[in-house]
């Protein structure tokens, strides 16, 4: 007789679809179904883009988001938000108008400013509203330097010890965690600092050697969703979503997706 008692967590993302298949939205529901969890999601802007550019955004109205989130809650069970991309400042305020009144929320906000190909993703009005309402609601955030300088207004660090300073800078303005991706940093070396409002603790890594790095923030940010909604506490659910994701961009070279920056492999541990 089978053991029904393990129920598979729910997870959702807020974010816009990536129409190369290697970031937003479908990173985010590969990475789910990698880990083990189960995936809804909720689009905000739908992309016309592939390796190399994003040529076109059409975005969602926020009314048809909160719509879609209504929609998602109302019937499914939620263990851990995550957004990524929002887009606007009036899509900012429609995730938070919604997600404030959601009890026990966990919230995995990865800030998405700017995508590989350069072109910007958040308008500079969202990056206001995102700091003074989102941030607040917010359990962990996951910005890579450049999003975090923009959300200070100051420059971006150039060592390990500029990073700590700064995560303890991002908690000040609001949220429970802190993971501040040290992918930017120059040199070979590219850690990331958590910051739990208590204890700083870096996740040592070497940097691969790969054009193929498209939609590792996504990916990391869903990957750390995952495990906290497995029950995981935040620093282990770092450390597991750490390992994952440099496994897969170890193993990005195995694809053969367009000319420009590819994905990262989400299913090597599957395929």
């Amino acid at each position: 007789m089978s053991d029904n008692s393990f129920k598979t967590p729910n997870v959702l993302t807020i974010a816009g679809s990536d129409s190369g298949g290697g970031a937003g939205i479908q990173a985010d529901l590969k990475t789910f179904s990698a880990l083990g969890v189960y995936g809804a999601s909720v689009i905000t802007a739908l992309t016309a883009q592939n390796t190399k550019t994003v040529a076109g955004i059409y975005p969602v109205t926020p009314d048809f988001v909160t719509l879609q989130l209504e929609t998602v809650f109302s019937d499914i069970d939620i263990a851990v938000v995550k957004t990524g991309m929002l887009g606007s400042a009036d899509m900012v305020e429609a995730v938070v108008a919604f997600l404030s009144g959601v009890d026990t929320l966990k919230l995995v906000v990865d800030p998405v400013m700017i995508s590989k190909s350069g072109n910007a993703l958040l308008s500079p009005d969202a990056v206001a509203v995102l700091i003074d309402k989102l941030m607040p609601l917010t359990y962990v955030i996951t910005p890579n330097l450049p999003e975090a300088a923009a959300l200070l207004g100051e420059d971006e660090p150039d060592s390990v010890a500029g990073m700590r300073e700064m995560a303890l800078r991002l908690h000040a303005l609001g949220v429970q965690n802190v993971l501040l991706k040290g992918g930017h940093l120059n040199g070979g070396y590219s850690p990331d600092i958590l910051f739990d409002g208590t204890r700083l603790t870096e996740f040592p890594s070497t940097r691969i050697v790969t054009e193929n790095t498209h939609g590792t923030g996504c990916t990391l940010a869903s990957a750390v969703t995952a495990y906290l909604a497995q029950g995981l506490p935040i620093a282990e659910a770092v450390g597991k979503a750490k390992e994952y994701i440099t496994a897969a961009i170890k193993a990005a070279d195995q694809l053969n997706v367009g000319a420009g920056h590819g994905p990262v492999n989400h299913f090597h541990n599957i395929w």
